[in-house]
């Protein structure tokens, strides 16, 4: 019964959303396209493709050649309108992936509006030196900005060909809606993917003459201290007999996870919902199940961006603050294709940047 009240509610879902791009697609409401080449990240899924980490790739590829600017959303931020985040800002007024973005490359303007066409718009007025790129995070159901070079992110975990309509499944909108986009990354992949698999993937997607197609991993880090002035000396690495307490407060964990198990034996998950804000019961929680582990050496291990929200607590028990480290994260192309992709966006840029007029872009990557 249950499973049938869903897949009414996904109709009703499917048609409204398809009603909503149709009015796009013909033209009755319009996409603004700037003078200043926009790359567009993200995906037709609930959470947990990457956009974040390949966000990331491309402000470290183009910052070197180029003056970038990014702006997102700031999901589940306390403020609203326009606000452009500091180092020393507060994830809660902008947001835990812009701060993390921000922190990471302090030089680039990174910015936070839930009207992606108004955030361009001030991002260009507010620029002392004015944007070659801006890229836009989470942008793909944003279709009132019409992106110069629109990439996909899909989770080769959960395809969207396979996957339904919210509520039934994850999908925000159909998955023919990929045409959209003029790169597809299926992301999360295994180290390798044979090439029978890129076939069957290719195929499935149904990948257009004017689309290309990526695939790409997550690479870990090192762990790094959260709270450095107080850590204990980490060991070489986290062996078999390490505990490992978990900790994690995104979308999806589970390739953290199959990442960490293969370190240790001894591995305790404490998951909670994407983007989640700690309290000091939940490090209270920490603490007891922390304690709990009787392997000869312990750590907490938790991600980037559970790190940034977690740093912001007034009170976390010292006993953790010694033994709390984060995993970071990059991501890498599979089968030699990053230099392809580099060398596409890098020249795109370089070709369409903003002292260009609008008319004579070259919209083709």
């Amino acid at each position: 019964m249950k499973s049938i009240i869903l897949y009414l509610f996904s109709l009703v879902y499917g048609m409204v959303v398809n009603f909503r791009n149709t009015l796009f697609n013909l033209n009755i409401l319009h996409g603004k396209e700037f003078d200043v080449p926009v790359i567009s990240v993200g995906n037709i899924t609930v959470g947990g493709t990457g956009k974040t980490p390949h966000t990331e790739h491309l402000v470290r590829l183009l910052s070197t050649k180029y003056t970038v600017a990014v702006l997102s959303r700031g999901y589940k931020r306390k403020s609203s309108g326009f606000v452009v985040v500091e180092q020393n800002s507060s994830f809660r007024q902008v947001g835990d992936e812009p701060l993390q973005i921000k922190r990471k490359f302090p030089s680039v303007l990174v910015a936070v509006d839930e009207r992606r066409v108004r955030g361009i718009e001030k991002i260009l007025k507010i620029s002392e030196r004015r944007p070659d790129v801006i890229i836009l995070d989470d942008g793909f159901q944003h279709r009132y900005v019409t992106p110069s070079i629109n990439i996909l992110l899909v989770d080769y975990s959960r395809m969207i060909t396979e996957d339904s309509l919210l509520p039934l499944g994850r999908l925000r909108e159909p998955a023919t809606n990929r045409d959209r986009a003029n790169v597809i990354i299926v992301t999360k992949c295994p180290r390798e993917i044979k090439p029978i698999d890129e076939r069957i993937i290719t195929k499935d997607l149904n990948i257009r003459p004017y689309q290309d197609l990526h695939f790409s991993r997550i690479k870990y880090g090192d762990p790094i201290p959260l709270f450095p002035e107080m850590a204990d000396e980490l060991p070489e690495a986290p062996d078999a007999e390490t505990g490992i307490l978990l900790l994690t407060g995104i979308a999806n964990p589970t390739s953290l996870r199959e990442k960490v198990l293969k370190l240790t034996r001894t591995v305790v998950p404490v998951e909670f919902p994407d983007h989640h804000v700690y309290s000091e019961k939940d490090m209270a929680k920490v603490l007891t199940q922390f304690e709990s582990l009787s392997t000869p050496r312990k750590i907490i291990l938790t991600t980037e961006k559970d790190a940034l929200r977690i740093w912001e607590l007034p009170q976390v028990p010292d006993a953790l603050k010694k033994r709390f480290y984060y995993l970071p994260i990059e991501i890498r192309f599979i089968n030699q294709s990053e230099n392809e992709f580099d060398k596409k966006i890098i020249k795109y840029v370089g070709e369409n940047k903003s002292n260009f007029e609008l008319h004579s872009r070259k919209n083709k990557i």
